[in-house]
């Protein structure tokens, strides 16, 4: 038996490197991009954790470093060329080498195509979208410059979808589904794997703010066939298992983590 078939291999993680966007978070909460980063980190991953408020990331950082992971922290936004090139360079000079990037920059927004302003829709589709192209258009070449080859997550959401009245929201989450299925197409012969996560109603610190009622939370995690209310530390599982050898022959699908939620059909959270 071939021993690079053999499912007893271990992840393929220790000693590499990964960006991951997006990856603070308010006080101690644990959102998506910050449980990717330490999960990474717990499996041996130096990580760069990027966000646009520093202060953030360097949180993430000094829980990573009390359970004695490597990462160091970098300022950018994600939404500027010029920063996501600095930001893959830090990581090249902390570092030595790339492999792995974990697009998790998003905001959100509500209501039809009447009610989006258009300088709003603009604004969602440039930190949703085009942050993640600018970002992978500089990792990519990183990567190959390395060993060759990695993997990439782009994080959609399930509003991509199961639309519910979050038109510009929706429709910028399925453009990173469309995108990772291009750039997993388009660079699968460099043996990059391109892989999305599709969080449902998690509940995250930035889903928290500035405040949820508890009647709306018991909503969501009602809305789960499992009953059970999704975290950050769901979607960050699902990155690591897509960025691992494990997932070795999975690239450009969409990993939902909802706890069913979608088969439920639409509800507005």
């Amino acid at each position: 038996m071939n021993s690079a078939a053999r499912p007893d291999d271990d992840t393929g993680l220790d000693g590499k490197v990964a960006i991951v966007t997006g990856g603070g978070a308010t006080g101690d909460g644990i959102g998506n991009g910050r449980a990717a980063a330490m999960l990474l980190a717990r499996a041996g991953v130096s990580v760069l954790v990027v966000d646009r408020k520093v202060e953030l990331a360097r949180r993430t950082v000094e829980m990573i470093a009390a359970e004695g992971g490597a990462s160091e922290a970098f300022e950018a936004d994600v939404t500027s060329n010029g920063q996501c090139e600095a930001m893959v360079a830090a990581a090249l000079e902390c570092y030595g080498r790339l492999d792995f990037l974990d697009n998790n920059v998003g905001i959100g927004s509500r209501g039809s195509v009447v009610d989006e302003e258009p300088e709003s829709w603009q604004r969602v589709m440039r930190i949703n979208v085009e942050s993640m192209f600018l970002a992978s258009k500089h990792a990519i070449p990183a990567m190959l410059a390395s060993d060759g080859g990695g993997a990439i997550v782009n994080v959609a959401s399930l509003a991509a979808l199961l639309p519910s009245r979050l038109t510009a929201y929706s429709t910028s989450k399925g453009a990173v589904i469309s995108l990772t299925r291009a750039m997993a197409v388009d660079h699968g012969r460099d043996g990059i794997r391109v892989n999305c996560v599709a969080p449902g109603p998690v509940h995250t610190p930035m889903v928290a703010t500035p405040g949820m009622a508890d009647e709306l939370r018991e909503a969501r995690r009602k809305a789960s066939l499992l009953r059970i209310e999704g975290t950050g530390w769901d979607v960050g599982q699902a990155v690591r298992f897509l960025l691992s050898d494990q997932a070795r022959y999975i690239t450009g699908q969409t990993l939902v983590v909802d706890g069913g939620t979608m088969l439920r059909g639409p509800t507005r959270f």
